[in-house]
């Protein structure tokens, strides 16, 4: 399969970019046992179509492309999140983690009507927690009282609950997302205004709501996706993204323990440019700038919450 192909009949969505292909060897060595705790696989669409309710068609980015760069970055192991093209069908997210061979867990989209069994071949599969997306122009909303349900399901397996939403939506999703007897993981710092102040009142809040809630954690993730500035000039890499530093570097220092990073691989719906995944690993020593920060944010975090001791 060609890269950035889209197979199964069919067709990209207009303007879609492509991922990368051929990323170069990160400078950044990465700690033993690594984990890329975000990332993505899509079809291919001949062999698990895309969701009739889809927002986007993306190219085909299969699980054997994502192992290659997984270990092309120096990756140990990955988390696969449901991807919102493939709606609440898990196939191509379960079929990446039996593939894996234990070296991949996944984050599953569920509804409520989903069976007790269901869950349990989903747990035997790899997947330990589900995605609610609050992004209005990728999803349409759940009401407040189904996701109330699918987390009552689905706490007795010790699963989490991912959320993405966009800091405006914060204010309306304080007390929802406080509330949620589970481990929580917002997507991507909850998306903040860079060219705001990381000091301001608006990441403030962020910041407050990990403070009040100790269940809660954040990726710090998608530089490229928040980034104003753009990507870094050539032979720059050292200063990528670096108006998302400050905002990255002050979740990572103020809570170690419950931060995680990803690729994002393969960037679904970026507008501007696509990023090298390679200069991405190099971002990460200026959001974690020691080996002790950069150990629980790659290899302890994850490992921690995705992986049973032993595993």
């Amino acid at each position: 399969m060609a890269h950035g192909q889209t197979t199964g009949g069919f067709e990209k969505s207009p303007g879609w970019l492509d991922w990368y292909d051929g990323p170069r060897i990160p400078a950044f060595r990465l700690p033993e046992g690594s984990v890329d705790a975000h990332c993505h696989v899509f079809g291919p669409g001949e062999q698990f179509p895309y969701a009739p309710e889809r927002k986007y068609t993306p190219c085909d980015a299969s699980a054997d492309q994502l192992f290659a760069l997984r270990d092309r970055l120096g990756f140990d192991r990955s988390v696969i999140v449901q991807a919102t093209c493939h709606g609440a069908d898990n196939r191509a997210l379960v079929d990446a983690l039996r593939r894996s061979g234990g070296r991949a867990r996944g984050v599953a989209t569920v509804r409520g009507d989903v069976t007790d069994e269901q869950l349990a071949q989903l747990h035997d599969a790899g997947v330990r927690g589900v995605r609610f997306n609050f992004v209005k122009r990728l999803v349409d909303r759940a009401p407040a009282e189904a996701l109330d349900d699918i987390v009552r399901r689905i706490a007795p397996w010790g699963w989490h609950v991912v959320v993405y939403f966009e800091a405006a939506d914060l204010p309306e999703l304080y007390d929802f997302l406080s509330a949620i007897p589970t481990v929580v993981v917002v997507d991507h710092m909850g998306r903040p205004d860079v060219t705001k102040d990381s000091d301001g009142p608006e990441f403030e809040l962020f910041l407050r709501l990990l403070r009040e809630n100790p269940h809660i954690w954040s990726k710090v993730t998608c530089p490229e996706r928040l980034s104003v500035a753009g990507p870094p000039a050539l032979g720059g890499e050292q200063h990528a993204y670096a108006d998302v530093v400050p905002f990255a570097r002050r979740v990572v220092e103020e809570f170690p323990d419950r931060v995680l990073w990803g690729t994002d691989w393969p960037h679904p719906n970026l507008k501007d440019h696509m990023p090298d995944d390679g200069s991405l690993v190099d971002y990460i020593p200026q959001i974690a700038t020691t080996a002790a920060l950069q150990r629980k944010l790659l290899v302890d975090n994850p490992r921690r919450l995705y992986w049973q001791e032993g595993e």
